[in-house]
């Protein structure tokens, strides 16, 4: 298994002044062994961000167009984001699948683009409130995961990032044994079809520093997709060092 990854996404904020202000500051904490860090800035900053990284850490894209290049005004390619210094891109996050109605089709082609252009694509899957009030939780999460991971699965290159939507930036974290149980389902599933042999389960959703340590303390944790709390250096940092 690979190594914890804890992966800061930046979403739609900094500009690159503010980026070289955060990175001032994280490069005078201490760096982390064993673990490896990921960030996920907006595509404006993905060149500057991967000139600040420093060994154990990595870039990533938030999102990618599924086509190697044509007339699509406005999207990045994963060569494109490959060339500005990226090893991971995420792949159907639930603001892409919820605000921008990117359904498990559009996903799983863009999840083979990721992996057929050598990125690492880290596949979100999660369920809305209702779906889980109303028991289908598993139902959906696999049905995501079999629509990117496909009837011919790879065998390694990937990771999956669990993110209930009902607990993406609202306060709310699911239960360690709701995690648990979601994550060893995903797990039983990847091993059933002899995929992902080396992906990491990451969770999501309101990650904060005193709860990372729990979290990752979950049996089928192997890492955690950070929101809100990776955009102040010092918070992330706590983290990223949570547990040990």
């Amino acid at each position: 298994m690979p190594r914890t990854l804890v992966a800061a996404n930046w979403k739609m904020y900094k500009t690159s002044a503010e980026a070289r202000t955060y990175f001032d500051t994280w490069r005078t904490l201490p760096a982390v062994a064993g673990r490896e860090v990921a960030f996920f800035p907006p595509y404006t900053l993905l060149h500057e961000v991967s000139a600040y990284l420093r060994p154990g850490e990595a870039a990533g894209a938030q999102n990618l167009h599924e086509a190697p290049e044509g007339v699509f005004t406005g999207e990045v390619s994963a060569a494109m984001v490959l060339d500005a210094g990226c090893v991971y891109a995420l792949v159907g996050h639930s603001e892409r699948r919820h605000l921008f109605g990117e359904r498990d089709e559009r996903v799983a082609k863009k999840f083979t683009a990721a992996l057929n252009a050598g990125l690492r694509p880290i596949l979100c899957v999660g369920e809305t409130l209702e779906e889980r009030e109303a028991g289908r939780t598993l139902q959906l999460v696999l049905g995501q995961l079999q629509a990117a991971v496909g009837m011919l699965p790879p065998t390694a290159g990937f990771d999956v990032a669990y993110e209930p939507v009902w607990a993406i930036g609202t306060g709310k974290v699911a239960r360690c044994e709701d995690a648990a149980e979601v994550h060893a389902a995903i797990l039983e599933w990847l091993k059933k079809r002899g995929a992902g042999k080396d992906a990491r389960l990451l969770y999501g959703g309101s990650v904060k520093p005193d709860n990372a340590a729990d979290l990752l303390a979950t049996e089928a944790v192997h890492g955690l997709l950070v929101g809100g709390a990776s955009l102040q250096p010092e918070e992330f940092h706590r983290i990223v060092t949570a547990g040990l």
